[in-house]
Order: C-alpha cells, then structure tokens, then sequence
C-alpha cells in the first residue's frame, strides 16, 4: 500500500528487556491457544490431512458433483482434507438417482482409495491379492489400492508409498527430461490428530521456471548445473500436524494453498511457489459461516548485512531478512450452492520474527499496521473476495479479486487506476452433452498490484510471486473443453491467449505511480493450444500424453528489443512457434 514516509523518522534498537517482553507475550498466546484447543478437541471427533492441490483428478471430479448439485462444496480454499473427501465421495454415493454410469464407477474408484480416512477401525485392504502380510496381521497390508503400506486399527492408521515420475519433452529446441522420486506417507493418531510428510527430488535437464516466468510451472529451489549449463535440481518437502474436530481443525504446516475459483491459476494465493511453513486455522460452527486463516514465514531472500557475517575460515555466511504473512477469509453461504467470501492479508518484515497482533485470526491487519507503523514506512497488506454461484444445476460461475491499494477518488478517473486484479469465469458441465465440459476464464490485473517497494515485504516467497502467474499489468483469454468418455481417463483441449503490458518499477518517489497507463504497449504475447489425455491406471498412478502448439513471443519497447521481454518472461525452450509433444508417468505426485 502506498504511504508518505516520514523523512525526520528516528530508528532504535529495542532494549533486550523489551524484546523479552515481546517473546513471553508471543510464549503466552501460543500457550493459550494450545489449552483452549484441548478442550475444544476433548468434545467430539474430527482429523485432518490435506490432499495436496496437484491432484487436479481428484479436485476436478468434486468440482463437476457440485455443479450437478450431487455435493456442497467451498471451492475458493483449497487443498481439502482427506477426511472431507471421504466425506463427499460417500455422501455422493448415497445420491445414486443422480449420477451417470461414468461418475458411479468414479466415486467407487476414488472411495477405495480414501475410506482408509473414514474413521472406521479395521483395514479395508487386509483380502487383496497383492497383501502380503495378511498372514501376520488383519491390521496392515500391502494395498495396491494405495501402491504401498496400509495399516489401520482403532486408534491409528496409516498410509506410506513411494513417489516416482518422468516427464518427456520434445520440440524443435531440442529434447527435455524431468526425473523425480521420494516418498510420502500419512497417519491419524486417535480421534484428533493428524500428520503426514513427504520428500521428492527432482532432475531437470532444463530449468522452465525462474522467478518471473510467466509459466504455470512449479517453482523450486534450483541447484544449478555445472559449466553454465541450464540443468538442476531440487528437493521439495511438505508436511505437517493437525488437531481436528467436529466443525474445524488447526495446523502447523509446510505446505501449499490456493486461495480463489480458478480453471487457470487463482489471482489470490498460488501453489506455484516453494512451499513454506504456516499455522493454519478452519471453523466451520454451522452450515452457513466458515472461517480460514494461515500465518506463514515466507523466503524473502534479502540479505540482512547486519546479521551476516564471515566465519573463522574466511567464507561468507549470509541470513536473510525475516518475512511472514497472515492472511483470512470470512465465507457467508446464504443458499445452499452459493457462496461469498471476503479476506485480507498483509506481508511484514522486520518485526523481529511473528508479530502477535498478526497472530489474532479475525482482524483487519491494515488497521494493524496503521498503529504498529504509524509515520514510518508500512507493511504491504491486501484485500480480496470471492464469489462462486452453482445455483443452477450444471453451470458454476465464479469471480475473484485481489486489490493491493483502492482509493474512492480513481475510480472514474480515465487518467489514474486502482491496483487490484479481478478473475471471472463459468463451467458447464454434462449438459447438453453428458460427460462433456466447457469453460471460459478472463483475468485481467493493473499495473503495480503484485509489486511492492520495499523487497523485504513483497507478494512473494523465495522470489516466487504469490499471486496471479502473469503478475501485474496483463490480461488472459482462456477456454477448455474436457471430454471424459470413460471412468479415469480425461481427454482435454484448451486454448489461453496472454499478454503483458509495460514493465513498471514500483519507486516510491514516484507520485504518479496509480496513473501509468493501463496495457499500453505488449511486451510479451502467449498463444497456445493444447491437447492432452490422462489415464489413471491405479490410485494415483497416471500416464499422461501431452501435445502443446505455442507461439510465444517479445515485441520491441520502452528502449529494449523483443528477446530482452522473452528472455525475462519464457524459457528458451518454449521461445517462438514450437510444437512440443510431452510424455508423462507418475506414481503419486
């Protein structure tokens, strides 16, 4: 948010008294909360493990059973928990008037794998074929089902599989590799607790995603080849512990979010960045409120030169500046298929870690900020909302917006502009063709809006923006249609057309900042169709084969050639005309 900053501002270091203060009150809160969840965990039952947003499959498939009103669902906070899943899949299952032969045979497929997270006590994978430890237990298994270990009895379960995964490419730049493998497993211990973890390397023979690649490619935290080549490596771990109960659960996480309705990517908060650690908080009292809340300590890869220093054999050792964010969303669903939800959040830094007024889940963290930082320089902070309308059967309609600075005076000014990005769209679904899909999806953001001025406090982790993949100043056109003849395998065809406009700096000696004109140059232009089939073969083990036509390219302005705009927002792989053919097998993801 844009704030004067007050040039005669004194600086101090607080005293180590005060800093103490600081740490007993966090020590305090922290302990608060812990005894009250306690208590509120003793009354009923409840667990919580999230599915992992990258199992579009699964996501998917409970998007198109709300849409035929089969199931309820709130899908602007994602991932899901395993138990909620479980949870739809069998209420779906008991809606069998509803359903077509595809989806029934779906809803017993997926059923198979998750009713190990439906709270019963013996093992539901104890007489396959494949167990090889039915002779020593009736309590664990070796499942096919899951590709892996399966234990389960009245007080814990179990789940623990391998990870493993190729990906192919091959276009006119040449051929393309991406090896990954770990292991991942999940638990529930009691009535109340959950926890799960998982490890994946990862080889690439060409990074494809960099910090500011406008690409829906994951990021990672690359160790780069040797030799200048352009190959690396990364390793991603996620997991985390819940504690659960009836109507709501809290986490402490490393992991992913998406916040937002989207086809192709939300505008809110993205899963494309490296995961990052957070508390996360769900209520959901009665049928028609519910409340999410995270507080994350974010990368911000700034070095800190005050804590830096070299060590006792000459080597550099660098600390970064500390960052977090806390973000909420407050959720109103006055019919039974709607849905209205309104948040906001705010990145600080340089408060000496988490900061305890940003630890309260309900607050208006900008008023926050207003006192904390009152004449000095403020945090970044951002409001949002969501919308999702499945009122008519079928059809979903859905809109979302993130606005980083909104002041009443712009608005009907032709010469200056809000910063925000909004997000609209509509799916319809098995009508008038069954098994048929059709979607369309306009996102367009203002110049600024996933920027910031001071880079301790920007929209991002590790560099990665947290926001919408094209980042500000940009538009995009996207249509799909899904065809999905069979249970398990989804035969897709979409076309996106995206563009960037000018590439701003956010100074904050610049007073005309909000008055920068609106996409009027293209820098940077993405056309692309693609077509692609999915068949998952068993539980989460899938081949894939993709083929990609794109025509990316760079245009000359602002005093810089059109490969200098390529360079900064594609890889060279996929530079110009290029038809990519890509080959995929994975077992989990």
């Amino acid at each position: 948010m844009i704030s004067k900053e007050n040039p005669n501002q004194n600086f101090f270091i607080p005293s180590y008294a005060a800093t103490n203060m600081i740490s007993n009150m966090k020590n305090w809160i922290v302990a608060c909360l812990v005894v009250l969840l306690f208590f509120i965990a003793r009354s009923s039952f409840g667990q919580a493990i999230p599915e992992h947003v990258s199992n579009d499959a699964i996501y998917e498939f409970l998007d198109e059973l709300a849409s035929e009103k089969v199931i309820s669902i709130h899908s602007a906070i994602k991932p899901y928990t395993k138990q909620f899943i479980s949870e739809k899949l069998l209420e779906a299952q008991q809606a069998d008037s509803l359903l077509n032969k595809r989806q029934k045979k779906e809803i017993a497929f997926y059923l198979k794998a998750y009713q190990v997270w439906d709270g019963k006590y013996d093992n539901p994978y104890k007489d396959e074929k494949v167990n090889l430890l039915n002779k020593y237990s009736d309590n664990a298994a070796i499942s096919l089902t899951h590709t892996g270990f399966v234990y389960r009895d009245s007080n814990f379960a179990a789940v623990a599989k391998p990870i493993w995964g190729t990906r192919y490419r091959t276009n006119d730049n040449g051929s393309l590799t991406h090896f990954w493998g770990g292991a991942e497993a999940s638990a529930t211990i009691g009535k109340h607790i959950g926890v799960w973890a998982s490890v994946r390397d990862n080889t690439v023979s060409e990074i494809l995603n960099w910090p500011g690649n406008f690409t829906r490619q994951d990021g990672g935290n690359y160790k780069i080849g040797l030799d200048g080549q352009n190959s690396g490596d990364y390793s991603e771990t996620r997991g985390g512990i819940s504690l659960g109960w009836k109507w709501g659960h809290v986490s402490l996480s490393k992991d992913h979010v998406q916040w937002g309705d989207n086809q192709h990517g939300p505008n809110i908060i993205d899963s494309r960045a490296p995961s990052f650690a957070m508390v996360k908080l769900h209520l959901k009292p009665v049928d028609w409120f519910e409340f999410d809340y995270l507080h994350g300590w974010l990368v911000s890869e700034v070095v800190d030169s005050t804590l830096s220093y070299v060590s006792q054999y000459g080597e550099d050792r660098q600390v970064f500046r500390p960052k977090n964010i806390a973000s909420n969303m407050f959720t109103l669903h006055p019919w039974k298929y709607t849905s209205f939800s309104l948040g906001n959040s705010i990145v600080y830094s340089d408060m000496g870690g988490a900061h305890p007024a940003y630890l309260i889940p309900f607050l208006f963290y900008k008023s926050i900020d207003h006192t904390l930082n009152h004449t000095i320089q403020n945090q970044n902070s951002q409001l949002f909302l969501n919308v999702s309308i499945r009122n008519i059967k079928h059809l979903h309609l859905y809109g979302s917006m993130f606005v980083d600075e909104f002041k009443k005076d712009r608005v009907g000014n032709d010469t200056l502009h809000n910063f925000f990005s909004y997000k609209g769209g509509l799916r319809l679904q098995n009508w008038p063709i069954p098994n048929v899909s059709i979607g369309y999806e306009f996102t367009h953001t203002y110049p600024i809006t996933y920027k910031h001025r001071i880079q301790a406090t920007t929209y991002a982790t590790n560099n990665y923006g947290l926001g919408h993949y094209l980042l500000d100043n940009s538009q995009e056109h996207y249509i799909s249609l899904t065809i999905k003849p069979i249970s398990r395998l989804r035969l897709k065809a979409s076309y996106w057309l995206a563009f960037h406009g000018n590439e701003y700096a956010y100074d904050g000696g610049d007073r005309d900042i909000d008055a920068k004109p609106v996409l009027q140059d293209k820098t940077w232009q993405n056309k692309t169709f693609l077509l692609s089939a999915s068949y998952e073969i068993l539980q989460n083990v899938y081949f894939k084969l993709i083929y990609e036509n794109t025509n990316i390219k760079g245009f000359d302005v602002d005093g810089q050639d059109a490969q200098y705009y390529l360079d900064m927002y594609t890889p060279a792989y996929y530079q110009g005309n290029q038809q990519t053919i890509s080959f995929q097998f994975n077992i989990g993801f």
